[in-house]
């Protein structure tokens, strides 16, 4: 690893300055661009010039304040030097080349962490805000199962879904697995949003993974943030993962953004009266691949990787931090190794996500029930229906398979784990 340089080339700054200027319209910068050949002679040009091209006027405004604009060069410097966070250019080797290669990449990225994390093979994971428990529990599992499998799990810090896919890869014993995640803000880099999220950003930072923005520090949540980290949660990542949403959920698109990238699209889908999950039946219904296990993805996936590898390499036990006090770091050359997710169909979950019946064999006299029980749970009364056993027979065999671990109870009612 080495330090992020803190200081800007007169190029840099004169992107910092146009992406300012333009308050980070991705139209507006690379319609510059376009017209002038580079951001330094853009930003040299004139207020009639740009007005001539229909730039906004609030653009037109912040280009009338040269001063303002080199205050505000200033202030990123300044944070640069302090740590504060990090800075990547689409022209630098460590941007991250798989952005590179969408439709509307961004011409910049601020970072905290171990930005190495975005040259690695990631799987995004996302969902609703509100889940229910279930889905909270299948997203922790899978996003744990993916990131032992040595996969990087990308999601957007919204709270929900989210959050479970960012914990799970975090929930890492072994050294050498932990902080494969990566954040994607829809805010500036420094703006805590939610709340929750402070205490998230840094256990993500201190164990080695990253969070990223294309916004400028300080900018504030709006409606048309959060379309735009979709598009950069789907561009960095092999596939993407919907573990359960709602018809009207952002999280669709991030997946339509998948598709259209050309990449693929699972879906966990749910009893039919689940409208928690009317999204992914939606998305199954248009073509995304339902699945039930990791194992499934990794499958499907390792295919693409060894594609995508000529982009960027799979993650190793070489790229992890030597220490997670660094809050601002990267590397100048990304590991090249064989991916890992070719041995990972071997491994055994590391969580309770498993091949049926895999975590315990369940005796013969217990199928019947076992067979009875789904994962939303039974009250007593409709299962002696459905089993047709007597009260104190069906009890003692309810007993037998939680001592087992392969059942549980919450609010009296009986589902698998």
């Amino acid at each position: 690893m080495t330090a992020v340089t803190s200081s800007l080339s007169d190029d840099q700054r004169a992107i910092l300055a146009l992406w300012y200027e333009v308050n980070a319209s991705l139209t507006a910068y690379h319609k510059l661009i376009t017209a002038f050949g580079n951001a330094q002679f853009a930003w040299q040009a004139t207020v009639s010039a740009w007005r001539q091209m229909g730039i906004h006027h609030t653009h037109l405004k912040r280009h009338e304040e040269p001063k303002q604009t080199s205050a505000n060069i200033e202030k990123i410097q300044q944070a640069l030097v302090d740590g504060r966070y990090g800075l990547l250019f689409s022209d630098q080797p460590d941007y991250p080349t798989q952005l590179s290669q969408i439709y509307d990449p961004p011409p910049l990225l601020f970072f905290r962490g171990n930005s190495a994390r975005l040259h690695q093979a990631q799987i995004a994971i996302v969902g609703s805000r509100k889940p229910t428990a279930h889905a909270q529990k299948i997203t922790f599992d899978m996003a744990q199962y993916l990131a032992q499998a040595g996969y990087i799990i990308t999601s957007g810090l919204a709270m929900g879904v989210d959050k479970q896919a960012h914990l799970g890869a975090l929930a890492q014993t072994d050294f050498d697995y932990q902080g494969r995640t990566i954040g994607v803000m829809g805010t500036g880099i420094d703006v805590n949003y939610p709340n929750h999220r402070d205490h998230l950003f840094t256990q993500i930072i201190e164990q080695g993974g990253c969070i990223i923005s294309e916004l400028l520090p300080h900018t504030q949540p709006h409606k048309h943030t959060f379309p735009r980290r979709n598009r950069l949660v789907a561009g960095l990542s092999l596939a993407t993962i919907v573990t359960e949403a709602t018809i009207q959920s952002g999280s669709l698109i991030t997946a339509r953004l998948t598709s259209e990238q050309g990449k693929q699209v699972f879906a966990i889908p749910s009893h039919i009266d689940n409208n928690n999950a009317e999204g992914c039946h939606h998305l199954i219904r248009e073509g995304a691949t339902l699945i039930y296990h990791p194992k499934q993805v990794l499958e499907d996936v390792s295919g693409q990787l060894e594609y995508s590898h000529r982009s960027y390499s799979a993650s190793s036990l070489a790229d992890n931090l030597n220490s997670h006090q660094a809050t601002t770091t990267h590397a100048t050359d990304a590991p090249s190794i064989e991916p890992v997710a070719s041995t990972a169909t071997n491994q055994q979950p590391p969580s309770s996500i498993k091949s049926p019946r895999s975590a315990a064999v369940i005796p013969e006299h217990l199928n019947v029930i076992y067979d009875q029980l789904d994962w939303h749970g039974q009250d007593l009364d409709a299962l002696i229906v459905s089993t047709k056993l007597t009260a104190p027979v069906l009890i003692g065999q309810l007993m037998e398979l939680e001592l087992l671990g392969v059942i549980s109870v919450q609010g009296g009612r009986y589902l698998r784990v």
